[in-house]
């Protein structure tokens, strides 16, 4: 059966029904664009965009593909685009018809809906829109919500500088909390307002109680010394009295420690914070891996969700809390 057809259609009248397919559908989303010639290379008419009508010319070649056609527009037209020249060309270049780019170029234009905004942000951005707006207002919010959120990024990048972050080791610009390393296997957790980031942010310290407990008097007993007009950085060391251990001067092993039951310092992302309480031993343990140690024991005993049991090392008491776990 050489030079036989597939038995469905031939692919020249395949080729005719999907162009007259494509037309229609192109008199349907744009009536006021008619093509100016039988070969219909020529498309001429107007668009309509932010409530009005714009005129544009449309000159495809022979073949009739997009990436060598070209586009003629008013100058009203023309000043609406401004800005999304390489967009509109880029378009140009893959749509695969005609139809297909004035979809597209409508929704440069005149977007039906709002469209899905996705950024890096510590809060919810949402965008004003009415059916006279285009994506040159969103990316003007968009600035604008950039140039707010200023202040909050600078004081959490002066602590990403200055201090050694414990948690997270890579943040993003997103993330409004940061563990400060204080010292040995004691630390600070805090977490920034993004709206008032050099009022005082919530603090939790965590660490053995002989060296956290006294940290925790020294700011209640400061804290009517918080000054929004200093940094939050020097804010914190003025009440807690203390000085962060810099970067410059020590590494992060200096004052962190392996989990003494696992012999890991990460355990499915998650750095070890629990301590024992004695100050001659200090040592640091992950939540998870004290849990299971204490729960193996016989001598352990709960209440409610906190266990009370011994340490592995030097077989002082040590408690912990279960933080959303179930017994």
């Amino acid at each position: 059966m050489c030079g036989a057809w597939p038995a469905d259609k031939p692919p020249a009248l395949h080729r005719r029904r999907t162009m007259a397919e494509m037309e229609v559908s192109l008199l349907r989303q744009c009536p006021l664009l008619l093509p100016q010639n039988r070969a219909k290379t020529v498309y001429e008419g107007f668009i309509s965009a932010q409530g009005r009508d714009f005129h544009l010319r449309i000159v495809l070649p022979e073949d009739l593909q997009m990436k060598n056609a070209r586009l003629l527009c008013s100058w009203q037209l023309r000043a609406i685009l401004n800005g999304y020249h390489q967009i509109v060309q880029q378009r140009m270049q893959h749509s695969p018809d005609l139809m297909s780019f004035m979809m597209e170029l409508k929704m440069i234009l005149y977007p039906a809906e709002s469209p899905d905004c996705f950024v890096d942000f510590p809060v919810s951005f949402s965008v004003s829109w009415t059916p006279q707006s285009s994506l040159i207002s969103i990316y003007g919010q968009f600035l604008a919500a950039l140039e707010s959120l200023k202040a909050f990024w600078d004081v959490m990048d002066e602590i990403d500088e200055k201090t050694w972050v414990l948690e997270p080791e890579k943040p993003t610009r997103s993330a409004t909390a940061r563990r400060i390393a204080l010292g040995n296997n004691a630390s600070i957790n805090i977490d920034v307002d993004p709206r008032h980031p050099t009022m005082l942010p919530e603090c939790c310290f965590l660490g053995a109680d002989h060296v956290v407990k006294p940290l925790g008097i020294k700011l209640s007993r400061n804290i009517h010394s918080w000054d929004p007009e200093n940094s939050l950085l020097q804010n914190l060391k003025d009440v807690l009295e203390i000085d962060f251990p810099a970067r410059a001067n020590l590494e992060k092993s200096d004052f962190s420690m392996d989990c003494g039951i696992c012999y890991a310092y990460q355990l499915d992302g998650a750095i070890p914070d629990q301590v024992c309480d004695n100050s001659q031993c200090g040592q640091p343990f992950h939540q998870i891996c004290l849990y299971e140690w204490l729960r193996g024991l016989l001598t352990s005993r709960q209440s409610f969700n906190i266990i009370f049991g011994e340490c592995p090392y030097c077989s002082k008491p040590i408690t912990l809390k279960m933080s959303g776990r179930k017994s």
